[in-house]
């Protein structure tokens, strides 16, 4: 304990050495008008001690711009410029002016690559770079007007601190290797309450997706280093929190010792020293001592597991059973499934023409950071055969009977000795038969076409016989069925259904269904054909929700025949399932599960208090995968035609789900587009697409628009069209969006303390995208999930077509 209050006092006497050597300092400046080149003999500028330089550097194909640790053999990163540029050629060339570091490129493109957006009128007259790392500019009363100890990348050094009450910086992002300094895969952030956490950097923030964090600290925290390797947090009332301490010696005469903590290119938070004279470094702490605990470490698909190489304990990706790697020398992009899903639902094990073939393979002591879609008990067996026989189920995770159910992808397997868990992979196989009965005796062949001569005519004359008979009969069969075709054919066209193909649902009567409601008496909601009533299944003891059609006309018959077609062949976590159905002449009901939450229109904008960010951002994904498997995971791809947040409700997990398939398209599997029809909604304005309008055939790329303009409610919690604004630019949604992400602007959208700027950036140019008036740039849904995600680059969206109120 008394070894601490010295090291106070050595920080204390070195920041006061650091702050008088800072200010020697600034008589070696950096004029105004000086340049730095790569292909010239002068591509950087030094610190007085030489330990720390800015400038270019290699990398890739070019160089980058930022402030390096000079050490041997190769020197350290600690801060980039514009870090997700691509690099420039040797011919780029920076020059310090007075609006900033102004970089010239070979074409002659110019950026300001460093400016104090809190004085504007503050011009810079000179630079330093400091022998702590930190690169300034300075005014002419010789005051600091921007430095780059404000806005790190993935790394603070000593003096340095990391706040989490200022907009910006407050995390570190990892960058993509130790070669290329552009943004990774990790961020470390230190939150509003004092909580220092790692995230992956390509979902949200959620505590559920966190694999490190401090604890709680109080508000206005900020985390620091000092430049004896002091690691700690401090909150605004004084109380510090230690983090990691160096061995606390103090460095001898002729060394100098620095110490980083960068959020490295693998997800751990590391503090390192590096001793400059004698050239040495090493790692003093790490937040996390097993590789495979960092969440997403590996892609999607697989596992990381530790493996013994040459004594050593190494952590590598593998692939699930099923899969391989998408690219086997950068494993962390993941597996994909090394076989093609030939219509396994509809398996026939009698059936001697089918050549695929489902195995369940067992993969022991693993487990997956992930949310089952479905957790039931079930013995091991049956749990088995229960994702064998569903067609979205790929792999279970079971332990004590507890058999948890998942589509895929996987995200974050982990797999140890130390893990009781037994998980089951569903892998389609070819069996293309049995290659080992090759070793027959070998006959003469004249010998055995004259022992068959007789058994072939035998069998030709047998078989023409047959064939005959057979001819005889298919005539028959064919009479006969051409007459019971057209009595059936009558048949339905007097009921004007056409479902008998499709009833796979349960049938209710209409006494039972009145019975429930309480003779209609609860109405809950109004859909597009009829009104919708809350109702119990005694015998069952469940809610349920009652669609009753109240003008059968023929819209109504074709809205009630697409949706018992098409919610009758979906099965999604993110999709109201249809339970049952009722026909009783003129009267026609569905059957759904009870939606406890209600519409998301009515928390969006009716609630009192509006959703928080975090469900705002779990809406949307739910959305965005309930569409995915309408487009592309279903046996019959589906364009849903109508996707309002009036049609998207909640259950009683807050769970977002698709509804009202009234106006549902049905694509064959090698079908584009259909035909649009006439389906003006008053209640759907503003969602349509433009080829709508047009009456031109609809793809799916219909409803990604609608898609985009739910997105864009969903975040802003307000209606895309709304009147009582304070500005007449406000009116549309669209228009309003696409301005302020013009003008960076995003934090007049939403009012939300919690709100995250990156994930906020990536939705608002994700539903720019989907918006487009040409349907050929709206993406797909797949690549609006990777996007929405962060795992696939989103470009700076072009402009919509502006939207002009009628």
């Amino acid at each position: 304990m008394a070894s601490a209050p010295i090291l106070f006092i050595i920080s204390f006497v070195l920041l006061v050495s650091i702050d008088l050597r800072a200010q020697a300092e600034y008589s070696n400046t950096i004029t105004t008008g000086s340049l730095l080149s790569p292909s010239a003999g002068n591509h950087l500028w030094c610190s007085p001690s030489g330990f720390f330089a800015f400038g270019f550097y290699p990398q890739g194909d070019g160089f980058a711009i930022g402030v390096i640790l000079v050490t041997r053999p190769e020197n350290v990163v600690v801060w980039t410029a514009n870090r997700d540029d691509p690099p420039v050629s040797s011919d780029a060339k920076l020059e310090l002016t007075k609006a900033g570091l102004l970089l010239v490129t070979m074409r002659g493109e110019k950026k300001i690559i460093s400016i104090n957006t809190d004085e504007i009128s503050s011009q810079a007259s000179s630079a330093a770079m400091l022998d702590g790392g930190n690169f300034i500019l300075l005014n002419e009363s010789s005051h600091v007007v921007w430095q780059s100890f404000d806005y790190p990348t993935d790394t603070i050094l000593g003096g340095q601190n990391l706040t989490s009450t200022s907009d910006y910086p407050d995390r570190l992002v990892s960058s993509k290797s130790r070669s290329d300094h552009s943004s990774g895969r990790f961020l470390l952030i230190m939150q509003g309450d004092g909580n220092l956490v790692s995230y992956p950097s390509n979902i949200t923030t959620m505590a559920e997706t966190a694999y490190w964090s401090l604890g709680t600290f109080g508000n206005d925290a900020w985390l620091g280093l000092n430049q004896t390797g002091y690691l700690f947090v401090q909150n605004r009332s004084g109380m510090r929190k230690q983090i990691a301490l160096s061995n606390g010696s103090y460095p001898g005469k002729n060394e100098v010792i620095l110490y980083r903590v960068p959020m490295d290119d693998d997800g751990i938070f590391r503090l390192y020293s590096h001793h400059m004279v004698s050239n040495t470094s090493s790692i003093v702490w790490e937040s996390l001592q097993n590789q495979c605990e960092v969440k997403g470490f590996c892609g999607l698909n697989s596992y990381c597991q530790e493996v013994i190489i040459s004594s050593s304990n190494i952590s590598d990706c593998f692939c699930y059973p099923g899969f391989s790697f998408i690219n086997p020398s950068i494993k962390f992009f993941g597996c994909y499934q090394t076989f093609i899903d030939e219509d396994t639902c509809k398996y026939n094990e009698d059936d001697p023409n089918k050549k695929s073939r489902i195995n369940i393979t067992p993969l022991e002591n693993t487990l997956w950071y992930d949310s089952p879609y479905k957790v039931v008990n079930k013995e091991e067996e049956a749990c088995k055969m229960l994702c064998k026989e569903d067609c979205n189920c790929w792999a279970v995770m079971y332990e004590n009977s507890s058999c948890q159910i998942y589509n895929v992808p996987i995200r974050y397997g982990i797999r140890s000795y130390h893990i009781s868990k037994t998980s089951f992979f569903k892998v389609v196989s070819k069996n293309i038969g049995n290659k080992n009965n090759a070793s027959h005796s070998i006959l003469d062949d004249n010998l055995i076409v004259e022992r068959n001569k007789k058994t072939i005519l035998v069998l030709a004359l047998s078989l023409g016989f047959i064939a005959c008979l057979c001819f005889v009969f298919a005539l028959l069969s064919f009479i006969f069925y051409k007459h019971r075709y057209h009595r059936y054919k009558k048949l339905l066209e007097n009921s004007n259904l056409g479902l008998a193909e499709d009833f796979s649902l349960q049938s209710f009567s209409y006494k039972e269904l009145e019975r429930a409601t309480d003779d209609f008496k609860e109405e809950i909601g109004r859909g597009t054909f009829g009104a919708v009533y809350k109702g119990v299944l005694a015998e069952r003891n469940r809610t349920i929700a009652v669609k009753r059609l109240e003008k059968v006309v023929e819209e109504g018959v074709r809205e009630f025949r697409a949706e018992i077609t098409t919610i009758g062949r979906t099965h999604h976590r993110n999709l109201v399932q249809l339970l049952g159905v009722c026909i009783e002449g003129s009267t026609k009901l569905l059957v759904y599960e009870f939606m406890s939450n209600g519409s998301l229109a009515d928390h969006l904008f009716k609630a009192v208090s509006p959703p928080t960010w975090r469900e705002r951002v779990r809406f949307v994904f739910d959305v965005a995968r309930g569409i995915f498997y309408l487009h592309e995971e279903c046996g019959v791809h589906i364009i849903h035609c109508n996707l309002t947040p009036q049609n998207i409700l909640l259950d009683d997990t807050w769970t977002a789900k698709i509804s009202d398939f009234g106006l549902a398209r049905l694509l064959m599997p090698n079908q584009m587009k259909t035909s649009a029809g006439v389906h003006e909604r008053s209640t759907s304005i503003g969602y349509f697409a433009p080829e709508w309008q047009k009456n031109a055939p609809i793809s799916v790329k219909a409803d990604i628009y609608s898609f985009g303009v739910v997105l864009l409610e969903i975040i802003c919690c307000r209606r895309n069209i709304q009147l009582n604004v304070s500005t007449q630019e406000e009116i549309i949604l669209s228009n309003w969006v696409y301005t302020c992400f013009k003008n960076g602007d995003l934090d007049k959208l939403v009012e939300d303390d919690e709100i995250d700027f990156f994930t906020l950036e990536r939705m608002i140019k994700v539903g720019l995208w989907c918006i487009q008036d040409n349907p050929s740039l709206r993406p797909s849904m797949k690549n609006v999930i990777l996007m929405l995600e962060g795992t696939m680059g989103i470009p700076v969206p072009p402009s919509p077509e502006l939207l002009v109120l009628p």
